[in-house]
């Protein structure tokens, strides 16, 4: 993986905020959950992908996504999580 930061968005998090970031830095690395083909996935899928793909996960879902990504930590599963 390169230096630069690659973000993925899930679908909890403020499309407007996604916006702003994109046109205040329009070479900016943030992709949409539901533009990978992730719309509906289950939590540990989205975490998952995001390891894979080596993305920081940003999500304002404080109150199912942390539990799964303590459970990943847990599990020395790699991730990364904002």
């Amino acid at each position: 993986m390169s230096g630069t930061l690659r973000f993925l968005a899930d679908e909890d998090f403020d499309n407007d905020i996604v916006r702003g970031m994109l046109r205040r830095l329009p070479s900016l690395d943030i992709v949409r959950a539901q533009d990978v083909g992730l719309s509906g996935a289950l939590d540990p899928r989205v975490l998952e992908w995001a390891a894979q793909e080596g993305r920081v996960l940003l999500t304002h879902d404080v109150s199912t996504m942390t539990a799964h990504a303590y459970a990943r930590v847990s599990s020395e599963a790699p991730f990364t999580f904002v």
